[in-house]
């Protein structure tokens, strides 16, 4: 255990997260996700019991998501949905990571199922959890922590 870092970070998580670099991917993915083929040679960190909400707000309670890009949150689109649609979880998910000011809804892109397994393969990490609604996976694009440049 450590002093204010949520209890759900174990250790191999907190490495992840650490030797993650700018521009770097995790994914956090449902129950029913192909998570140990698409993690193939990658962390596939498990958190089972864990929703997905749960997961990713103990993530970015340390991971900064990139700034520099429009869209540092994907989200899986749900199958056969107009566009724009999110489901109630990707909705929860979305308006805790803006009551936090971590991104905004227009920060969030909806990526349709296949392009989003295909994205997942170039991440560095996939998060597991035990969460049982589908199409609730997300990936959180790495930021950095920084001091300003100096004049």
């Amino acid at each position: 255990m450590l002093k204010g870092i949520d209890p759900l970070l174990g250790p191999d998580l907190l490495h992840v997260l650490a030797a993650m670099g700018h521009g770097d991917e995790i994914v956090v993915a449902d129950a029913n996700f192909t998570a140990a083929t698409l993690a193939a040679g990658k962390p596939l960190i498990a958190l089972p019991g864990v929703g997905v909400q749960r997961a990713a707000e103990a993530i970015l309670s340390l991971l900064p998501l990139d700034a520099a890009v429009a869209q540092p949150v994907a989200y899986m689109q749900v199958s056969d949905t107009p566009a724009g649609y999110r489901s109630a979880l990707q909705r929860s998910v979305v308006a805790s990571l803006e009551a936090a000011g971590w991104a905004g809804s227009a920060q969030c892109e909806a990526i349709e199922r296949f392009a989003f397994y295909e994205r997942v393969r170039g991440a560095f990490a996939v998060v597991h959890t035990g969460e049982l609604q589908p199409f609730a996976n997300f990936i959180f694009k790495k930021g950095v922590i920084a001091q300003a440049l100096a004049a």
